[in-house]
């Protein structure tokens, strides 16, 4: 009997790279090859992202090219949940969908098409509810040493912008068990970092346990002895608690590296917003006198509906003042069943754009600034990759992947990807760093 090769093509967030992951462990448990090669495979998975527009052309673009190129598509993920049965109808060469909470149909949708392939199969569940997987043994794409691990899914706030409590559906958080049997799973493997996520990881269990319980997770996660680095993605602001803090400052494992998407300083976009309104400043320096050496990420929207230029002006004194280590600007998307997609006045795109490239231009002067503040000093890296000719990649304890930066390292001593060194900075810019070992 054929071995069907079921290929994969992934778009989006880390959280959707793992959906992607546990998508490819399921085939392989019902005995499919898999391939990341999409011309070679017989059918090819596209797990969308809808989080925003530019998001969704990209998705889009990968689906039309497939078709074009006559390939049996699956298409999951956020573009199926968010538009439904208008996203069969505009694409009737494509036999089947599957929402965000129906990854684990996986193998029987596509049984189903290569056995019937004039039937069209849509599994998209109207109000979606994450479950995880849990007897499901990810089969990782990534390459390297670090590895996601989704704690939970799904988000209970109502962002003004956002669309994920509609694609996502409430939250959903996994037990500390089946996640440190992942984490103790994934180090007996190599993986040296484990990076935690979810749409908010510090609320993390309140639905489970009555209450947040990321300090917990984090403590037991931190005696895990085949882990070294444990890296904590989308904080929420408010939920950044003293027992948080002190997890980060005193967990020799967690890395002193905080990601805390803040969208905006002035209170009034930030009600608009349906965000925490407190004054961050205070969060910032706090997080600084409270963890030792930590770095810190964040995230803003410019061209929210109303934004004027004094709120703007107050944006880029607030990042001015309180100099970020990491930070990314995203324009507004303008999103239909969001709060925002019919406040007043929508934002020119120009007018967003330019906002966006002088924050930017500010956040690279500050970042350059900092990173050479560590001249000549000794700082911990992982090893990413050791190339045949040329430097050694590897990331700071500062740096997450794939969003931050690299330092390429020069030495004569014999290293293996995944371990953890002390480099020497010899040289840097706004996002890479140089270091001898």
């Amino acid at each position: 009997m054929k071995k069907y090769t079921i290929g994969l093509i992934n778009h989006g967030c880390a959280k959707n790279l793992v959906d992607s992951e546990l998508m490819l462990g399921i085939l392989h448990k019902k005995g499919f090859l898999t391939t990341l090669d999409a011309e070679s495979a017989d059918a090819v998975i596209v797990n969308t992202c809808s989080f925003i527009h530019d998001a969704e052309k990209e998705s889009v673009k990968s689906i039309v090219s497939l078709v074009q190129a006559g390939k049996k598509l699956i298409i999951t993920g956020c573009l199926p949940q968010k538009h439904k049965m208008e996203l069969v109808k505009a694409l009737p060469e494509v036999p089947a969908f599957l929402g965000t909470s129906d990854i684990s149909k996986i193998a029987d949708v596509i049984k189903n098409i290569l056995n019937n392939p004039s039937k069209i199969i849509f599994e998209v569940s109207e109000n979606p509810l994450y479950k995880y997987p849990e007897n499901v043994e990810r089969q990782q794409i990534t390459v390297g040493s670090s590895s996601y691990i989704k704690i939970a899914d799904g988000c209970n706030y109502k962002c003004g912008y956002c669309i994920i409590p509609t694609l996502r559906g409430k939250y959903q958080s996994r037990t500390i068990e089946n996640i440190t049997t992942e984490a103790k799973y994934l180090g007996k493997k190599g993986v040296n970092e484990i990076i935690l996520v979810a749409q908010d990881t510090t609320s993390y269990g309140k639905d489970i346990y009555g209450k947040p319980q990321l300090a917990k997770l984090l403590n037991e996660l931190n005696k895990i002895d085949e882990i070294e680095w444990i890296r904590v993605m989308y904080a929420y602001p408010s939920l950044l608690s003293d027992e948080v803090i002190t997890a980060f400052a005193k967990l020799e494992k967690v890395v002193k590296y905080i990601d805390i998407p803040l969208q905006h300083s002035h209170p009034e976009i930030l009600r608009m917003m349906n965000r925490p309104t407190f004054d961050y400043s205070d969060l910032i320096k706090k997080l600084r006198d409270n963890i030792n050496g930590v770095s810190i990420r964040t995230a803003f929207i410019t061209g929210y509906p109303g934004e004027t230029d004094e709120h703007f002006e107050h944006l880029f004194k607030f990042v001015e003042k309180n100099r970020f280590d990491k930070l990314g600007v995203f324009e507004y998307s303008r999103e239909k069943n969001t709060d925002s997609y019919s406040q007043k006045p929508q934002i020119a795109a120009k007018i967003k754009k330019q906002r966006k490239k002088e924050l930017m231009l500010l956040q690279q002067g500050i970042s350059r600034s900092i990173n050479r503040s560590f001249l000549n000093k000794k700082i911990p890296v992982i090893i990413e990759s050791i190339p045949q000719k040329g430097a050694v990649k590897g990331r700071t304890y500062r740096d997450a992947p794939e969003i931050d930066g690299l330092i390429y390292i020069s030495t004569n001593k014999s290293l293996i990807p995944g371990n953890i060194e002390i480099a020497k900075i010899t040289d840097a810019d706004e996002y890479d760093m140089q270091g001898s070992i």
